[in-house]
């Protein structure tokens, strides 16, 4: 079936910016700030200005870390050279001089990480998933644990649900395109996983496999115990709550129950 007429406004496969779309679909960096500084402020009582953002892709969190408060600075490291260099066009034309003076974006591998210790490290989007064995884990997560000043903070998220071990699709549909988190491959043995991420637009052109991510799906009781082999003083994870309707509310607290839901996606904070 051949595309229909487009019409004024629309997106389609040809127009799209997928670091646009993936921004749009999948990262909400207000809440996550909101979350930093959450979390700060509860096990820390204080917060911090110093962050490092890991696998920082298009870099929202670090422009948002920095438009909130004038002394907040960010490092952002990642490998892919092309999504920091459409990051910085975005920091450029986004931010004021002062702002963009307080981020950097540096092309490194977050095991080896050349710069000063920070506050707070963050790794999101379950990024750090693509270490597949428990050694290299461990090893990122030491890693982490040296690159933070005493008393430091890493924060970064985690998924899981019924619905995870499952090779299924999900839609959504958003402004001018439907997003799909296709879950492709589950081996359920070694707990390898393949995700895509597709987009779809309202004229029919689609753009197939925008997105792919090869993963070992940790769960969070081997996430926080790795975390406490790496040398982190103590894990809380956060849950978010729920409204009448059993939908989550945005309202994260410390929990150690949590639910036995189709699916979830959680904050850990380890402290140093």
């Amino acid at each position: 079936m051949g595309n229909r007429p487009i019409k004024p406004g629309w997106i389609t496969a040809k127009t799209a910016d997928i670091h646009d779309l993936y921004e749009r679909s999948v990262q909400c960096p207000e809440s996550e700030v909101d979350l930093i500084l959450q979390a700060w402020d509860e096990l820390r009582g204080k917060t911090p200005s110093r962050i490092r953002e890991d696998f920082c892709g298009t870099s929202a969190v670090a422009r948002e870390w920095v438009c909130r408060n004038d002394n907040n600075t960010v490092l952002g490291v990642d490998l892919d050279e092309k999504v920091l260099a459409w990051a910085q066009d975005k920091i450029e034309k986004e931010l004021t001089e002062d702002q963009c003076r307080r981020v950097s974006l540096v092309k490194q591998d977050v095991m080896h990480v050349d710069a000063d210790p920070v506050e707070c490290i963050l790794a999101m989007n379950f990024s750090y998933y693509g270490f597949k064995d428990r050694k290299t884990l461990k090893e990122y997560f030491s890693a982490v644990h040296r690159d933070l000043l005493d008393g430091g903070v890493f924060l970064l998220d985690a998924y899981g649900g019924s619905d995870s071990f499952l090779e299924m699709d999900e839609e959504r549909d958003l402004d001018g395109f439907t997003y799909i988190w296709d879950q492709h491959h589950v081996n359920p043995i070694n707990g390898d996983v393949v995700n895509y991420i597709h987009f779809e637009f309202p004229n029919g052109s689609k753009l197939h496999r925008a997105f792919t991510y090869r993963w070992r799906f940790w769960t969070l009781p081997e996430i926080r115990d790795v975390l406490i082999d790496a040398g982190f003083s103590s894990v809380q994870v956060y849950w978010e709550g729920t409204d009448e309707d059993g939908d989550g509310n945005g309202v994260w607290a410390i929990d150690e129950r949590g639910e036995a839901c189709a699916g979830w996606v959680a904050y850990i904070a380890a402290l140093k």
